[in-house]
Protein backbone atom coordinates (compact mmCIF):
# COMPACT_ATOMS: atom_id res chain seq x y z
CA UNK A 1 0.00 0.00 0.00
CA UNK A 2 1.67 3.54 -1.27
CA UNK A 3 1.49 6.36 1.58
CA UNK A 4 1.83 9.80 1.08
CA UNK A 5 1.87 12.52 3.10
CA UNK A 6 1.60 15.92 1.75
CA UNK A 7 1.60 19.17 3.70
CA UNK A 8 -1.30 21.48 2.60
CA UNK A 9 -0.86 25.18 3.35
CA UNK A 10 -3.69 26.17 5.46
CA UNK A 11 -4.49 29.47 7.15
CA UNK A 12 -3.78 29.41 11.02
CA UNK A 13 -6.48 28.62 13.44
CA UNK A 14 -8.84 31.08 13.83
CA UNK A 15 -8.38 32.85 10.45
CA UNK A 16 -10.72 33.68 7.58
CA UNK A 17 -11.79 30.95 5.25
CA UNK A 18 -13.96 31.32 2.41
CA UNK A 19 -16.05 27.68 2.79
CA UNK A 20 -16.68 26.03 5.79
CA UNK A 21 -14.03 22.51 6.15
CA UNK A 22 -15.82 19.47 5.35
CA UNK A 23 -15.52 16.00 7.07
CA UNK A 24 -17.06 12.56 6.57
CA UNK A 25 -16.77 10.04 8.98
CA UNK A 26 -17.38 6.46 7.88
CA UNK A 27 -17.39 3.86 10.64
CA UNK A 28 -19.07 1.20 11.40
CA UNK A 29 -20.96 0.35 15.40
CA UNK A 30 -18.41 -0.05 18.35
CA UNK A 31 -15.55 1.83 16.44
CA UNK A 32 -16.14 5.04 17.87
CA UNK A 33 -17.32 7.11 15.35
CA UNK A 34 -19.69 9.36 17.31
CA UNK A 35 -16.61 9.79 20.02
CA UNK A 36 -14.60 11.07 17.05
CA UNK A 37 -16.97 13.42 14.80
CA UNK A 38 -17.55 14.56 18.73
CA UNK A 39 -13.59 14.90 18.96
CA UNK A 40 -13.49 17.15 15.50
CA UNK A 41 -16.49 19.26 16.47
CA UNK A 42 -14.28 20.68 20.36
CA UNK A 43 -11.18 20.71 18.26
CA UNK A 44 -12.78 23.45 16.19
CA UNK A 45 -15.44 25.09 18.88
CA UNK A 46 -11.89 24.90 21.49
CA UNK A 47 -10.33 27.66 18.69
CA UNK A 48 -13.66 29.77 18.44
CA UNK A 49 -14.97 28.04 15.31
CA UNK A 50 -18.20 27.27 14.63
CA UNK A 51 -19.22 23.41 13.82
CA UNK A 52 -21.66 20.96 13.84
CA UNK A 53 -22.17 17.59 13.13
CA UNK A 54 -24.73 14.77 11.61
CA UNK A 55 -25.03 11.27 11.16
CA UNK A 56 -26.85 9.10 8.97
CA UNK A 57 -27.12 5.48 10.09
CA UNK A 58 -25.88 2.77 7.67
CA UNK A 59 -27.75 -0.47 7.05
CA UNK A 60 -24.39 -2.33 5.99
CA UNK A 61 -24.01 -5.75 6.97
CA UNK A 62 -22.30 -5.76 9.63
CA UNK A 63 -23.58 -3.70 12.71
CA UNK A 64 -24.59 -0.97 10.44
CA UNK A 65 -22.01 1.76 9.04
CA UNK A 66 -22.92 5.41 10.06
CA UNK A 67 -22.11 7.89 8.41
CA UNK A 68 -20.91 11.16 10.56
CA UNK A 69 -20.67 14.87 8.36
CA UNK A 70 -18.58 17.68 9.73
CA UNK A 71 -18.08 21.27 9.10
CA UNK A 72 -16.70 24.08 10.28
CA UNK A 73 -15.67 27.53 10.15
CA UNK A 74 -14.51 30.90 12.07
CA UNK A 75 -17.50 33.17 12.10
CA UNK A 76 -17.03 35.82 9.68
CA UNK A 77 -17.91 39.63 10.53
CA UNK A 78 -19.38 39.12 13.78
CA UNK A 79 -22.13 36.28 12.36
CA UNK A 80 -22.19 32.68 12.10
CA UNK A 81 -22.50 30.66 9.04
CA UNK A 82 -24.73 28.31 7.92
CA UNK A 83 -23.64 24.77 7.83
CA UNK A 84 -24.63 22.17 5.60
CA UNK A 85 -25.78 18.77 7.32
CA UNK A 86 -25.11 16.34 4.17
CA UNK A 87 -21.95 15.40 2.23
CA UNK A 88 -22.07 16.75 -1.60
CA UNK A 89 -19.93 14.50 -4.06
CA UNK A 90 -16.82 16.60 -4.77
CA UNK A 91 -17.30 19.17 -1.93
CA UNK A 92 -15.51 17.18 1.01
CA UNK A 93 -12.09 17.74 2.06
CA UNK A 94 -11.33 14.97 4.73
CA UNK A 95 -12.74 11.64 4.57
CA UNK A 96 -11.72 9.34 7.68
CA UNK A 97 -12.85 5.48 6.80
CA UNK A 98 -12.53 2.89 9.91
CA UNK A 99 -12.65 -0.16 7.61
CA UNK A 100 -10.76 -0.36 3.89
CA UNK A 101 -14.19 -1.45 2.16
CA UNK A 102 -15.68 1.40 3.36
CA UNK A 103 -13.02 3.77 1.94
CA UNK A 104 -14.06 2.05 -1.40
CA UNK A 105 -17.71 3.07 -0.95
CA UNK A 106 -16.88 6.65 0.05
CA UNK A 107 -15.34 6.79 -3.23
CA UNK A 108 -18.26 5.32 -4.66
CA UNK A 109 -20.21 7.78 -3.43
CA UNK A 110 -18.13 10.62 -4.90
CA UNK A 111 -17.06 12.25 -2.02
CA UNK A 112 -13.55 11.36 -2.25
CA UNK A 113 -11.76 13.80 -5.01
CA UNK A 114 -8.50 13.95 -6.65
CA UNK A 115 -8.65 17.90 -6.66
CA UNK A 116 -9.58 18.16 -3.02
CA UNK A 117 -9.83 14.76 -0.15
CA UNK A 118 -7.65 13.84 1.79
CA UNK A 119 -8.40 10.32 2.49
CA UNK A 120 -7.41 9.30 5.62
CA UNK A 121 -8.73 5.16 5.92
CA UNK A 122 -7.36 2.29 7.83
CA UNK A 123 -6.70 -0.91 5.35
CA UNK A 124 -7.97 -3.69 7.42
CA UNK A 125 -11.00 -5.56 6.66
CA UNK A 126 -14.16 -6.23 8.66
CA UNK A 127 -16.31 -8.83 6.80
CA UNK A 128 -19.68 -8.66 5.80
CA UNK A 129 -22.03 -10.85 6.50
CA UNK A 130 -22.43 -12.26 2.77
CA UNK A 131 -18.64 -12.46 2.61
CA UNK A 132 -18.55 -14.44 5.63
CA UNK A 133 -21.64 -16.95 4.57
CA UNK A 134 -21.38 -16.86 0.76
CA UNK A 135 -20.28 -20.66 -0.45
CA UNK A 136 -16.71 -21.03 -1.54
CA UNK A 137 -14.89 -17.83 -1.52
CA UNK A 138 -16.96 -14.78 -1.11
CA UNK A 139 -14.42 -12.20 0.61
CA UNK A 140 -14.49 -9.11 -2.03
CA UNK A 141 -11.10 -8.01 -3.83
CA UNK A 142 -9.83 -5.15 -2.26
CA UNK A 143 -7.63 -4.34 -5.06
CA UNK A 144 -10.21 -2.48 -6.91
CA UNK A 145 -10.07 0.00 -3.80
CA UNK A 146 -6.45 0.22 -3.54
CA UNK A 147 -6.47 1.31 -7.36
CA UNK A 148 -8.64 4.01 -6.88
CA UNK A 149 -7.64 5.48 -4.38
CA UNK A 150 -4.52 6.00 -5.86
CA UNK A 151 -6.54 8.11 -8.49
CA UNK A 152 -9.10 9.85 -6.88
CA UNK A 153 -7.65 11.40 -3.68
CA UNK A 154 -5.67 14.56 -3.48
CA UNK A 155 -3.38 13.02 -0.46
CA UNK A 156 -4.27 9.19 1.11
CA UNK A 157 -2.67 8.08 4.33
CA UNK A 158 -3.64 4.05 4.18
CA UNK A 159 -2.45 1.63 7.08
CA UNK A 160 -3.57 -1.12 9.32
CA UNK A 161 -5.16 1.55 12.58
CA UNK A 162 -7.21 -0.86 13.66
CA UNK A 163 -4.09 -3.35 14.71
CA UNK A 164 -2.40 -0.44 16.02
CA UNK A 165 -5.09 0.75 18.28
CA UNK A 166 -5.74 -2.84 19.57
CA UNK A 167 -1.39 -3.00 20.06
CA UNK A 168 -1.68 0.33 22.12
CA UNK A 169 -5.18 -0.54 23.93
CA UNK A 170 -7.56 2.03 22.34
CA UNK A 171 -10.06 1.67 19.62
CA UNK A 172 -9.51 2.72 16.09
CA UNK A 173 -11.30 6.48 17.05
CA UNK A 174 -8.21 7.35 18.71
CA UNK A 175 -5.97 6.26 15.66
CA UNK A 176 -7.64 7.88 13.23
CA UNK A 177 -7.67 11.23 15.14
CA UNK A 178 -4.18 10.87 15.60
CA UNK A 179 -4.10 10.61 11.88
CA UNK A 180 -5.83 12.77 11.20
CA UNK A 181 -3.53 15.45 13.21
CA UNK A 182 -0.78 14.29 11.60
CA UNK A 183 -1.84 14.55 8.27
CA UNK A 184 -1.97 18.23 8.81
CA UNK A 185 -5.08 18.58 6.85
CA UNK A 186 -6.63 20.74 9.83
CA UNK A 187 -5.04 24.05 11.05
CA UNK A 188 -4.75 22.79 14.39
CA UNK A 189 -1.73 21.95 16.60
CA UNK A 190 -1.25 18.30 17.98
CA UNK A 191 -1.60 19.75 21.52
CA UNK A 192 -5.12 21.21 20.76
CA UNK A 193 -6.00 17.76 20.07
CA UNK A 194 -4.48 16.13 22.98
CA UNK A 195 -6.40 18.56 24.87
CA UNK A 196 -9.17 17.04 23.61
CA UNK A 197 -8.76 13.80 24.42
CA UNK A 198 -7.63 14.90 28.09
CA UNK A 199 -11.01 16.58 28.16
CA UNK A 200 -12.96 13.35 27.90
CA UNK A 201 -11.95 11.82 30.57
CA UNK A 202 -12.63 8.33 29.50
CA UNK A 203 -9.20 5.79 28.66
CA UNK A 204 -7.46 9.42 28.31
CA UNK A 205 -4.22 7.44 28.86
CA UNK A 206 -5.01 4.59 25.89
CA UNK A 207 -6.05 7.03 23.83
CA UNK A 208 -3.07 9.44 23.77
CA UNK A 209 -0.80 6.62 23.05
CA UNK A 210 -2.91 5.68 19.84
CA UNK A 211 -3.21 8.79 19.10
CA UNK A 212 0.75 9.69 19.29
CA UNK A 213 1.16 6.27 17.68
CA UNK A 214 -0.90 7.09 14.48
CA UNK A 215 0.71 10.75 14.80
CA UNK A 216 4.26 10.11 14.86
CA UNK A 217 3.75 6.49 11.95
CA UNK A 218 1.90 9.61 9.82
CA UNK A 219 4.82 11.84 9.93
CA UNK A 220 7.19 9.67 9.67
CA UNK A 221 6.38 6.57 7.59
CA UNK A 222 8.48 3.87 7.18
CA UNK A 223 10.58 3.48 4.42
CA UNK A 224 9.43 1.57 1.55
CA UNK A 225 10.96 -2.54 1.47
CA UNK A 226 13.93 -2.26 -0.70
CA UNK A 227 13.57 -4.83 -3.71
CA UNK A 228 16.74 -6.53 -4.90
CA UNK A 229 16.35 -7.16 -8.73
CA UNK A 230 17.84 -10.65 -9.64
CA UNK A 231 18.51 -11.85 -6.19
CA UNK A 232 16.31 -15.18 -5.73
CA UNK A 233 14.06 -15.22 -2.82
CA UNK A 234 15.34 -16.57 0.40
CA UNK A 235 13.75 -20.14 1.20
CA UNK A 236 12.41 -20.45 4.33
CA UNK A 237 13.34 -23.51 6.56
CA UNK A 238 11.19 -26.55 6.21
CA UNK A 239 9.74 -27.00 10.03
CA UNK A 240 9.98 -29.88 12.00
CA UNK A 241 7.86 -32.63 11.48
CA UNK A 242 5.52 -33.78 13.42
CA UNK A 243 6.30 -37.19 14.78
CA UNK A 244 2.70 -38.04 14.36
CA UNK A 245 2.43 -37.46 10.59
CA UNK A 246 5.78 -39.12 9.59
CA UNK A 247 4.91 -42.31 8.15
CA UNK A 248 1.69 -40.48 6.76
CA UNK A 249 4.01 -38.11 5.08
CA UNK A 250 6.49 -40.52 3.52
CA UNK A 251 3.41 -42.33 2.08
CA UNK A 252 1.65 -39.26 0.61
CA UNK A 253 5.21 -38.55 -1.35
CA UNK A 254 5.46 -42.22 -2.45
CA UNK A 255 2.11 -42.22 -3.88
CA UNK A 256 1.06 -38.73 -5.14
CA UNK A 257 2.49 -36.46 -7.98
CA UNK A 258 4.91 -33.84 -6.52
CA UNK A 259 2.42 -31.17 -7.89
CA UNK A 260 0.13 -32.27 -5.56
CA UNK A 261 2.23 -32.24 -2.25
CA UNK A 262 1.99 -29.23 -0.77
CA UNK A 263 -2.21 -29.45 -1.09
CA UNK A 264 -2.67 -33.19 -0.16
CA UNK A 265 -0.31 -32.47 3.09
CA UNK A 266 -2.30 -29.55 3.94
CA UNK A 267 -5.47 -31.48 3.76
CA UNK A 268 -4.00 -34.18 5.59
CA UNK A 269 -3.00 -31.77 8.59
CA UNK A 270 -6.86 -31.03 8.16
CA UNK A 271 -7.92 -34.36 8.40
CA UNK A 272 -6.17 -35.22 11.17
CA UNK A 273 -7.03 -32.78 13.28
CA UNK A 274 -10.45 -33.03 12.78
CA UNK A 275 -10.41 -36.40 13.37
CA UNK A 276 -7.46 -38.79 13.90
CA UNK A 277 -4.27 -40.51 12.14
CA UNK A 278 -6.55 -43.59 10.89
CA UNK A 279 -8.84 -40.68 9.04
CA UNK A 280 -6.09 -39.23 7.61
CA UNK A 281 -4.86 -43.06 6.14
CA UNK A 282 -8.17 -43.26 4.76
CA UNK A 283 -7.70 -39.56 3.33
CA UNK A 284 -4.30 -40.15 1.87
CA UNK A 285 -5.95 -44.10 0.30
CA UNK A 286 -8.82 -41.97 -1.58
CA UNK A 287 -6.50 -39.67 -2.97
CA UNK A 288 -4.33 -42.74 -4.38
CA UNK A 289 -7.33 -44.01 -6.13
CA UNK A 290 -8.17 -40.45 -7.53
CA UNK A 291 -4.09 -40.30 -8.64
CA UNK A 292 -4.61 -43.71 -10.97
CA UNK A 293 -8.07 -42.03 -12.51
CA UNK A 294 -5.80 -39.00 -12.95
CA UNK A 295 -2.56 -40.96 -14.54
CA UNK A 296 -5.15 -42.66 -16.95
CA UNK A 297 -6.71 -39.53 -18.05
CA UNK A 298 -3.56 -37.84 -19.15
CA UNK A 299 -3.05 -35.68 -16.04
CA UNK A 300 0.57 -35.68 -16.59
CA UNK A 301 0.16 -33.25 -19.63
CA UNK A 302 -2.53 -31.11 -17.27
CA UNK A 303 -0.09 -31.13 -14.19
CA UNK A 304 -2.24 -33.80 -12.43
CA UNK A 305 -4.48 -30.40 -11.76
CA UNK A 306 -7.43 -33.37 -11.35
CA UNK A 307 -5.43 -34.80 -8.04
CA UNK A 308 -4.60 -31.46 -6.78
CA UNK A 309 -8.11 -29.88 -6.60
CA UNK A 310 -9.21 -33.70 -5.23
CA UNK A 311 -6.94 -33.18 -2.10
CA UNK A 312 -8.41 -29.46 -1.49
CA UNK A 313 -11.71 -30.60 -1.64
CA UNK A 314 -11.91 -34.04 -0.66
CA UNK A 315 -10.45 -32.51 2.43
CA UNK A 316 -13.40 -30.04 2.71
CA UNK A 317 -15.54 -32.94 2.31
CA UNK A 318 -14.16 -35.10 5.13
CA UNK A 319 -14.27 -32.35 7.79
CA UNK A 320 -18.08 -31.33 7.32
CA UNK A 321 -19.35 -29.19 10.42
CA UNK A 322 -21.44 -31.20 12.90
CA UNK A 323 -22.28 -31.01 16.54
CA UNK A 324 -19.15 -32.61 17.68
CA UNK A 325 -16.92 -30.21 15.22
CA UNK A 326 -18.34 -26.91 16.40
CA UNK A 327 -18.36 -27.82 20.61
CA UNK A 328 -14.42 -28.66 19.94
CA UNK A 329 -13.53 -25.30 17.85
CA UNK A 330 -15.32 -23.55 20.53
CA UNK A 331 -13.62 -25.35 23.48
CA UNK A 332 -10.39 -24.85 22.36
CA UNK A 333 -7.50 -22.57 24.12
CA UNK A 334 -5.95 -20.82 20.99
CA UNK A 335 -9.74 -19.90 20.02
CA UNK A 336 -10.37 -18.26 23.75
CA UNK A 337 -6.13 -16.89 23.13
CA UNK A 338 -7.49 -15.34 20.09
CA UNK A 339 -10.52 -13.81 21.32
CA UNK A 340 -8.44 -12.39 24.45
CA UNK A 341 -6.09 -10.74 21.99
CA UNK A 342 -8.67 -9.12 20.03
CA UNK A 343 -10.62 -7.84 22.66
CA UNK A 344 -7.07 -6.39 24.40
CA UNK A 345 -8.14 -8.85 27.84
CA UNK A 346 -4.64 -9.58 29.60
CA UNK A 347 -4.23 -11.88 33.32
CA UNK A 348 -5.88 -9.41 35.38
CA UNK A 349 -9.03 -9.40 33.34
CA UNK A 350 -11.91 -11.86 33.53
CA UNK A 351 -12.94 -13.03 30.25
CA UNK A 352 -16.86 -14.09 28.91
CA UNK A 353 -18.62 -14.87 25.60
CA UNK A 354 -21.94 -15.18 25.24
CA UNK A 355 -22.96 -17.22 21.80
CA UNK A 356 -26.79 -17.54 20.10
CA UNK A 357 -26.98 -20.96 19.58
CA UNK A 358 -29.86 -22.97 17.78
CA UNK A 359 -29.90 -26.70 17.17
CA UNK A 360 -32.13 -28.66 15.41
CA UNK A 361 -33.14 -32.13 15.94
CA UNK A 362 -31.69 -33.08 12.76
CA UNK A 363 -28.32 -31.74 13.65
CA UNK A 364 -29.04 -34.35 17.32
CA UNK A 365 -30.03 -36.90 15.04
CA UNK A 366 -26.98 -36.63 12.98
CA UNK A 367 -24.93 -37.97 15.72
CA UNK A 368 -26.40 -40.70 16.81
CA UNK A 369 -26.02 -44.23 15.84
CA UNK A 370 -27.04 -44.54 12.64
CA UNK A 371 -29.63 -47.51 12.55
CA UNK A 372 -31.43 -45.79 15.87
CA UNK A 373 -31.60 -41.97 14.40
CA UNK A 374 -33.24 -43.76 11.15
CA UNK A 375 -35.90 -45.27 13.47
CA UNK A 376 -36.12 -42.48 15.69
CA UNK A 377 -36.75 -40.09 12.78
CA UNK A 378 -39.18 -42.79 10.88
CA UNK A 379 -41.86 -42.04 14.28
CA UNK A 380 -42.56 -38.58 13.12
CA UNK A 381 -44.80 -38.10 15.96
CA UNK A 382 -41.82 -38.81 18.65
CA UNK A 383 -39.16 -37.20 16.24
CA UNK A 384 -41.65 -33.86 15.91
CA UNK A 385 -41.63 -33.58 19.92
CA UNK A 386 -38.29 -34.05 20.52
CA UNK A 387 -37.37 -30.97 17.84
CA UNK A 388 -39.64 -28.84 19.49
CA UNK A 389 -37.95 -29.58 22.64
CA UNK A 390 -34.60 -29.04 20.86
CA UNK A 391 -35.15 -25.93 18.48
CA UNK A 392 -34.99 -23.16 20.60
CA UNK A 393 -32.51 -20.57 20.34
CA UNK A 394 -30.16 -20.42 23.53
CA UNK A 395 -27.44 -17.86 24.46
CA UNK A 396 -24.68 -19.81 25.78
CA UNK A 397 -22.02 -18.56 28.08
CA UNK A 398 -19.06 -20.38 26.68
CA UNK A 399 -16.69 -19.91 29.30
CA UNK A 400 -18.75 -20.78 32.15
CA UNK A 401 -18.02 -24.14 34.19
CA UNK A 402 -21.54 -25.57 33.20
CA UNK A 403 -21.33 -24.86 29.74
CA UNK A 404 -17.94 -25.09 29.05
CA UNK A 405 -18.20 -28.58 30.62
CA UNK A 406 -20.74 -29.27 28.23
CA UNK A 407 -19.14 -28.30 25.19
CA UNK A 408 -15.72 -30.09 26.13
CA UNK A 409 -17.42 -33.14 26.52
CA UNK A 410 -18.92 -32.59 23.12
CA UNK A 411 -16.16 -32.05 21.44
CA UNK A 412 -14.45 -34.83 22.59
CA UNK A 413 -16.78 -37.25 20.96
CA UNK A 414 -15.33 -38.04 17.70
CA UNK A 415 -15.35 -41.63 18.78
CA UNK A 416 -19.10 -41.08 17.88
CA UNK A 417 -18.42 -39.73 14.20
CA UNK A 418 -18.11 -43.02 12.22
CA UNK A 419 -20.83 -44.51 13.48
CA UNK A 420 -23.13 -41.84 12.99
CA UNK A 421 -25.97 -41.31 10.89
CA UNK A 422 -24.48 -38.14 9.29
CA UNK A 423 -20.92 -39.39 8.71
CA UNK A 424 -23.59 -41.85 6.43
CA UNK A 425 -25.00 -39.39 4.92
CA UNK A 426 -21.79 -37.25 4.21
CA UNK A 427 -19.60 -40.75 2.80
CA UNK A 428 -22.74 -41.30 0.55
CA UNK A 429 -22.55 -38.41 -0.39
CA UNK A 430 -18.88 -37.85 -1.01
CA UNK A 431 -18.79 -41.02 -3.08
CA UNK A 432 -21.49 -39.51 -5.20
CA UNK A 433 -19.48 -36.90 -5.92
CA UNK A 434 -16.00 -38.56 -6.53
CA UNK A 435 -18.00 -40.98 -9.47
CA UNK A 436 -19.38 -38.30 -11.10
CA UNK A 437 -15.97 -36.73 -11.59
CA UNK A 438 -14.04 -39.94 -12.17
CA UNK A 439 -16.97 -40.69 -15.16
CA UNK A 440 -16.35 -36.99 -16.85
CA UNK A 441 -12.38 -36.70 -16.41
CA UNK A 442 -11.43 -39.14 -18.63
CA UNK A 443 -12.89 -37.67 -22.11
CA UNK A 444 -13.29 -34.06 -20.52
CA UNK A 445 -10.27 -33.82 -18.28
CA UNK A 446 -11.51 -29.90 -17.65
CA UNK A 447 -14.71 -30.61 -16.66
CA UNK A 448 -13.90 -33.37 -14.12
CA UNK A 449 -11.72 -30.82 -12.63
CA UNK A 450 -14.73 -28.26 -12.79
CA UNK A 451 -16.91 -30.96 -10.73
CA UNK A 452 -14.28 -31.05 -8.09
CA UNK A 453 -14.81 -27.26 -7.66
CA UNK A 454 -18.02 -27.25 -6.92
CA UNK A 455 -17.66 -28.84 -3.50
CA UNK A 456 -17.32 -25.02 -2.78
CA UNK A 457 -21.01 -24.60 -2.68
CA UNK A 458 -21.05 -26.60 0.69
CA UNK A 459 -20.36 -25.07 3.51
CA UNK A 460 -21.17 -24.54 7.23
CA UNK A 461 -23.79 -26.37 9.36
CA UNK A 462 -27.81 -26.33 10.13
CA UNK A 463 -29.75 -24.20 7.70
CA UNK A 464 -26.61 -23.24 5.89
CA UNK A 465 -25.32 -26.70 4.78
CA UNK A 466 -28.93 -27.70 3.58
CA UNK A 467 -28.72 -24.69 1.16
CA UNK A 468 -25.69 -25.61 0.01
CA UNK A 469 -26.32 -29.28 -0.44
CA UNK A 470 -29.47 -28.18 -2.60
CA UNK A 471 -27.51 -25.82 -4.57
CA UNK A 472 -24.53 -28.57 -4.95
CA UNK A 473 -26.87 -31.27 -6.28
CA UNK A 474 -29.29 -28.74 -8.54
CA UNK A 475 -25.43 -28.10 -10.22
CA UNK A 476 -24.29 -31.19 -10.45
CA UNK A 477 -27.13 -32.56 -11.98
CA UNK A 478 -27.20 -30.31 -14.69
CA UNK A 479 -23.50 -30.69 -15.50
CA UNK A 480 -24.33 -34.63 -16.35
CA UNK A 481 -27.26 -33.40 -18.29
CA UNK A 482 -24.41 -31.18 -20.20
CA UNK A 483 -21.67 -33.54 -20.45
CA UNK A 484 -21.64 -34.24 -24.18
CA UNK A 485 -21.51 -30.64 -25.02
CA UNK A 486 -18.15 -29.20 -26.58
CA UNK A 487 -18.18 -26.58 -24.20
CA UNK A 488 -19.55 -28.37 -20.86
CA UNK A 489 -16.49 -27.18 -18.78
CA UNK A 490 -17.24 -23.60 -19.61
CA UNK A 491 -20.64 -24.00 -18.42
CA UNK A 492 -19.90 -25.93 -15.31
CA UNK A 493 -17.89 -22.98 -14.31
CA UNK A 494 -20.70 -20.44 -14.69
CA UNK A 495 -23.24 -23.20 -13.23
CA UNK A 496 -21.04 -22.83 -10.24
CA UNK A 497 -19.89 -18.92 -9.70
CA UNK A 498 -23.83 -18.60 -10.75
CA UNK A 499 -24.81 -20.55 -7.77
CA UNK A 500 -21.99 -19.00 -5.01
CA UNK A 501 -23.79 -15.38 -5.98
CA UNK A 502 -27.39 -16.99 -6.30
CA UNK A 503 -29.79 -14.46 -4.43
CA UNK A 504 -27.16 -11.73 -4.35
CA UNK A 505 -26.74 -11.23 -7.88
CA UNK A 506 -26.85 -14.67 -9.07
CA UNK A 507 -29.48 -16.50 -10.65
CA UNK A 508 -29.17 -20.28 -10.54
CA UNK A 509 -32.50 -21.20 -11.88
CA UNK A 510 -32.55 -19.24 -15.12
CA UNK A 511 -29.03 -19.83 -15.91
CA UNK A 512 -30.44 -22.99 -15.97
CA UNK A 513 -33.54 -22.30 -18.07
CA UNK A 514 -30.99 -20.49 -20.74
CA UNK A 515 -29.02 -24.00 -20.67
CA UNK A 516 -32.53 -26.13 -21.62
CA UNK A 517 -32.98 -23.51 -24.71
CA UNK A 518 -29.57 -24.45 -25.61
CA UNK A 519 -30.69 -27.69 -26.15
Amino acid sequence: MRNETLRLPLAAAGAATERPITIAIVAMGGQGGGVLSGWIVQLAEDAGWVAQSTSVPGVAQRTGATIYYVEMMPPANGQRPILAQMPTPGDVDIVLASEFMEAGRSILRGIVTPDRTTLIASNHRSLAISEKSAPGEGIADSGAVVEAIGVTARQQIIFNMDELAVRNGSVISSALFGALSGSGALPFSREDYHAVIKRDGKGVTASLKTFDAAFDRVVNPPPPPVVLENVPAKQAAPAAADPRFAGLLTSLRETLPEAAWAMAEAGLRKVVDYQDERYGREYLEILGHVQSIDRLAGGEAHHYAFTENAAKYLANAMTYDDVIRVADLKTRATRRARIAREVGAGPQHILGTTEFMHPRMEEIAGMLPAGFARWLKSRQGLYGWLDRKVNKGRRVRTYSPGWFLVLYVLGGMQWLRRGSLRHAEEVAHREEWLRCAYDLVGSNYELGVEVLKCRRLIKGYSDTHARGLSKFDKVLAEIRRIAPRFDAAVWARRLRETAIKDGEGGDLDGLIRTLHTLD
